[in-house]
C-alpha cells in the first residue's frame, strides 16, 4: 500500500513536472503571436533611370534617384532614343530606404530579389538561354550629407527564364514577358542607414555582353528584412532562454560528478546536446546592433547546424542504449555506421553553406546558382546531404523497431524477475516510452507549425486580436526545443539519494553477467535518473 501510495505521489510530480514545461511551450506561442510582429517585412522599390554622360563611367560618382543631389532621369527608353543616349549611359538607380525612412540595425539582414520588366520587339526578341550581365554597385552613408563609401563592386550574370504568353508576331508588340524573380543581393547586417545601388547593363555587341535579351523596360527590386520589433523580442528570448538551459546544465552535470562511476555515453551525449543548444542560445547577435558583423547568417547556420547534429546524434545513441541485451554499449565508436551519415551530410551542407553565404561575405551580389558548375556543384552537396539524411533515417527506424521488440520480449517476463530486477527493466522501458512520446510531439509539432505558416496569410485575425502564425511558429518552435533539452537534462540526470548497498548487490545480481550489462546506462548504486526515480520510487521500500 505504501509502494502505490509513494508510486501515485512520483506520477504526480512527473505530471506537475510536464505542466510546468507545457505552460512555458504555450507562452513561447504566445509571445511570438501576440507580442511580436510579422518576422520579416518585404519592401518593392522602382529603380530610377539616370543619365550618366561621363567619360569611363567614374565609379566614385554615385548617382541619386532623388534628393537635393538626385541625377538628370529619363522617363522611358524612347526618350533615350530620341536624345541618342546609348545603353551603356544608362544607370539604375536605387536608394534603400524610401524617402523619409531609415534603415536600423535591428533589421538583422538584407535580402534582395530582382524582376526585370521586359517588352517583346519584333526586332530586339529575347533569346532562348539568354543571360544578362550587370554591373553593380552598392555604397553606404550615415548622413543625408556625406558622401557615399562604396561597400561593393562586382559584374554578375543571371539567366534570364521569362515566358510569353501571346503568339510572337507585331500584334504583340510592347508586352511584358513573364520572368522569374532573379536573386540580387544578400548582407548579412544592417549596419548603416542608407544604402544606394547603382546597376549598369553594359552593352557589347562585339562580344556579345546583354546581346539579345529583349527590351528592358524597367528594374524592380523587392527588399526583405527583418522586422524591427521581432529582432528585440527574439533576443529577449535567447537572453532568457540562455542562463535557463545554462543552470540546468550546471546541475546536471555536477549530479553526474559526484557519482562515484565514470560518466556513461548517454549522459555525455545529452550534456553535449546541452553545450549545442546554449552555442545557439548566446545572445550574440546583441554585438550586431553595434558592429558590423556581416557574418552574423553564417555563423547562425553553423550553430543550427551543430544543434541538429547533436539532435539526430543523441537520437541513435539513445536507441542503441537502450536495447537491454546489446553488448556494444556505452562505446562511441559502436555507432560509427549511424553517426557516419550524420556527419557526412552535416559537412556536405557546411560546404554549400559556406559557397554560398562564405563568399557573400566578399561580394554580397554572389550565388551559386547563377552558374552551371555552381548550380551542379550545390545540386550535388544537396543530394549528399540528401541520401545521408534518408540512410539515417533508415537506421534509426530499424533501431527503434529493434527497441520494441526487445521491450516486448522482456515485458512477457517481466512478472518471473525479482522486484529490483524488475523495475530496473520498468524504468529503462517507461523512461523510453516518455522520451519517444515527447520527441514525437516535438517533431509532429515543429512539422504542423511549419505548414500552417506556409499555407497562412502570415496571421489570423481573431475578434479585435491579431495573432502572428509565422512569429509564433519562430518563437513557438525554437522554445520548444529549449524546453526538450531541458527536460532532458533533467530526467535524466542521477538521483543524489543512494541505493542501500545490500539491496543494490543482493537485489540486482551484480554477479550476473547480464545484470552488469544491464547498468551500464543506469546504475543503481550511484543512483537511478530523475525519471526512475519519479516514476519507481517503490523500489526504496
Amino acid at each position: 500500500m505504501a509502494g502505490a501510495i509513494i508510486e501515485n505521489m512520483s506520477t504526480r510530480k512527473l505530471c506537475i513536472v510536464g505542466g510546468i514545461l507545457l505552460v512555458f511551450q504555450v507562452i513561447a506561442f504566445l509571445v511570438g503571436g501576440l507580442i511580436a510582429p510579422s518576422p520579416t517585412t518585404a519592401v518593392p522599390y522602382m529603380s530610377v533611370k539616370c543619365i550618366d554622360v561621363r567619360k569611363n563611367h567614374h565609379r566614385t560618382k554615385w548617382l541619386m534617384p532623388w534628393g537635393p543631389n538626385h541625377c538628370k532621369k529619363l522617363k522611358d527608353f524612347d526618350e533615350a532614343v530620341s536624345r541618342q543616349i546609348e545603353a551603356n549611359d544608362i544607370v539604375f538607380a536605387v536608394h534603400i530606404p524610401l524617402p523619409s525612412k531609415e534603415m536600423s540595425p535591428w533589421f538583422q539582414f538584407m535580402l534582395f530579389i530582382m524582376q526585370l520588366d521586359i517588352a517583346f520587339k519584333m526586332d530586339n526578341d529575347l533569346k532562348d538561354n539568354a543571360e544578362i550581365t550587370l554591373d553593380v554597385s552598392l555604397a553606404y552613408r550615415d548622413n543625408m550629407f556625406d558622401d557615399w563609401e562604396e561597400i561593393a563592386h562586382a559584374i554578375e550574370i543571371r539567366k534570364l527564364k521569362c515566358t510569353f504568353g501571346s503568339p510572337k508576331t507585331v500584334e504583340s508588340e510592347g508586352r511584358h514577358y513573364d520572368c522569374d524573380f532573379l536573386p540580387f543581393m544578400e548582407i548579412g547586417s544592417v549596419a548603416h542607414k542608407y544604402y544606394l545601388i547603382n546597376i549598369r547593363l553594359p552593352v557589347n555587341d562585339r562580344k556579345g555582353i546583354n546581346v539579345g535579351i529583349g527590351e528592358i523596360k524597367d528594374i524592380r527590386l523587392v527588399g526583405i528584412h527583418q522586422n524591427g520589433g521581432f529582432t528585440k523580442v527574439w533576443f529577449a528570448m535567447k537572453t532568457f532562454l540562455t542562463p535557463s538551459i545554462l543552470i540546468i546544465m550546471v546541475w546536471y552535470w555536477r549530479r553526474i560528478t559526484l557519482m562515484t562511476r565514470a560518466p556513461v555515453l548517454l549522459e555525455k551525449v545529452i550534456f553535449a546536446l546541452g553545450i549545442s543548444m546554449t552555442f545557439i542560445n548566446i545572445p550574440v547577435e546583441w554585438f550586431s546592433i553595434g558592429f558590423d558583423w556581416t557574418w552574423m547568417l553564417l555563423f547562425g547556420d553553423i550553430r543550427q547546424g551543430i544543434f541538429y547534429a547533436m539532435l539526430l546524434s543523441f537520437w541513435i545513441i539513445f536507441c542503441g542504449e537502450h536495447m537491454m541485451d546489446q553488448n556494444e554499449r556505452n562505446r562511441l565508436s559502436g555507432y560509427w555506421k549511424q553517426v557516419g551519415p550524420i556527419a557526412v551530410g552535416s559537412f556536405c551542407l557546411f560546404i554549400f553553406d559556406m559557397c554560398e553565404r562564405g563568399v557573400q561575405l566578399k561580394n554580397p551580389f554572389y550565388s551559386i546558382w547563377t552558374t552551371e558548375v555552381g548550380t551542379e556543384l550545390a545540386m550535388a552537396f544537396i543530394i549528399v546531404a540528401g541520401i545521408c539524411l534518408c540512410l539515417y533515417f533508415l537506421f534509426l527506424c530499424f533501431m527503434v523497431f529493434q527497441v520494441f521488440r526487445n521491450i516486448s520480449g522482456k515485458q512477457s517476463s517481466l512478472p518471473a524477475m525479482s522486484k529490483a530486477r524488475r523495475l530496473h527493466y520498468e524504468g529503462l522501458i517507461f523512461r523510453f516510452k516518455f522520451l519517444m512520446l515527447i520527441t514525437l510531439a516535438c517533431a509532429a509539432m515543429t512539422v504542423i507549425f511549419f505548414i500552417v505558416s506556409q499555407v497562412t496569410e502570415g496571421h489570423w485575425k481573431w475578434g479585435d486580436m491579431t495573432i502572428q502564425v509565422n512569429s509564433a511558429f519562430f518563437t513557438g518552435i525554437y522554445g520548444m526545443w529549449n524546453l526538450y533539452v531541458f527536460a532532458l537534462m533533467f530526467l535524466y540526470a542521477p538521483s543524489h539519494k543512494n541505493y542501500g548497498e545490500e539491496q543494490s548487490n543482493g537485489d540486482l545480481g551484480v554477479n550476473s553477467g547480464e545484470e552488469l550489462q544491464l547498468t551500464t546506462t543506469i546504475t543503481h548504486v550511484d543512483g537511478p535518473t530523475e525519471v526512475y526515480k519519479l516514476a519507481r520510487k517503490e523500489a526504496q521500500e
